[in-house]
């Protein structure tokens, strides 16, 4: 059975960083995609970014791109979401999610996920 533990959530402050993890167990392969969607209080969720530890490949939605990094750790099953500059209007709940694809063109669209973590809140305060 996948599961996927997200943590490292918190209260910030504006212009700080915070580091986000996805423990990810139970994959009986390779072929998969770990991505970070948020969703933000009275927003759709969006996603922020994703990676194929497979292939090392990484893709980040441009709302996001120079401020979040995902990366992974295949020694300790884990993908991270480094988040900095942090503004008011990243506040919402982090969700990682898995995937059974390795194509990154797919990565964007929650339907593709069938795993997903139970999320970490990021509170931002101005």
């Amino acid at each position: 059975e996948v599961q996927l533990q997200a943590s490292g959530g918190g209260l910030a402050q504006a212009g700080g960083s915070l580091r986000l993890a996805c423990l990810a167990s139970g994959f009986t392969h390779d072929r998969y995609t770990i991505a970070w969607f948020r969703q933000a209080p009275g927003k759709e969720r969006e996603v922020a970014a994703c990676t194929s530890p497979s292939n090392g490949m990484s893709w980040h939605a441009d709302s996001v791109k120079g401020r979040f990094t995902i990366s992974s750790d295949d020694s300790r099953n884990t993908v991270y979401l480094q988040i900095t500059s942090l503004k008011p209007e990243d506040t919402a709940v982090y969700y990682c999610a898995g995937g059974n694809f390795t194509l990154l063109a797919l990565c964007s669209e929650s339907i593709f996920y069938d795993y997903w973590g139970q999320g970490t809140l990021v509170t931002v305060s101005s």
